[in-house]
This record gives structure tokens, C-alpha cells and sequence, in this order.
């Protein structure tokens, strides 16, 4: 089975959104409040992970290194998951 170019572009572009809204995949993009949901959750493990790490892991760099990465990460997620609900109140 041989899929096109252009029948590529019309699954991408279903639903249609502007700007970089096309980074989200058609099916996220249709799911958005839970994607965002699950998100948050992911932000929450991750800051648990980071306060744990800064409670039980010492002193030194590698600890202080761990602990910045996890709440690097948990503000991305957070991040990404308030313009995904943005997104899904600007829709409705």
C-alpha cells in the first residue's frame, strides 16, 4: 500500500490549525484536555523525583545536576501542557 504525498498533507492538516499548532499530531491534537492532563501528571512525578534526589542524594554535582534535570523537565512539561489547554479553551 502506497500512500501519497498529498494524502499525508490532508491526514496532518485533519483538523485544520494554524501555526504552530501543526507541531501536535492530528490525534493529539483531538485529544488535547487529556494529553494536557497526563502532562501535568508527568510534571508532578518528575518534581517528586527532583525533591527526592535533593533530599536523599548528598552534596555534590551530580546530585545538584539530577535534581536541576528533573525540574527542568517537569517546568517543560507544565509548559507544554498550559498551551495545550490554551489551545483546547481558544477552540471551544
Amino acid at each position: 500500500m502506497e500512500i501519497s504525498r498529498n494524502d499525508l498533507r490532508t491526514w496532518w492538516a485533519s483538523p485544520p490549525r494554524s501555526g504552530p499548532q501543526r507541531l501536535i499530531s492530528p490525534w493529539e491534537y483531538r485529544h488535547l484536555r487529556g494529553f494536557a492532563g497526563a502532562r501535568a501528571a508527568g510534571a508532578g512525578v518528575l518534581v517528586a523525583l527532583g525533591v527526592v534526589t535533593a533530599a536523599l542524594g548528598g552534596n555534590d554535582a551530580t546530585t545538584v545536576g539530577w535534581t536541576l534535570g528533573f525540574l527542568a523537565m517537569a517546568a517543560a512539561q507544565l509548559a507544554f501542557a498550559y498551551w495545550e489547554i490554551s489551545i483546547a479553551r481558544a477552540a471551544a
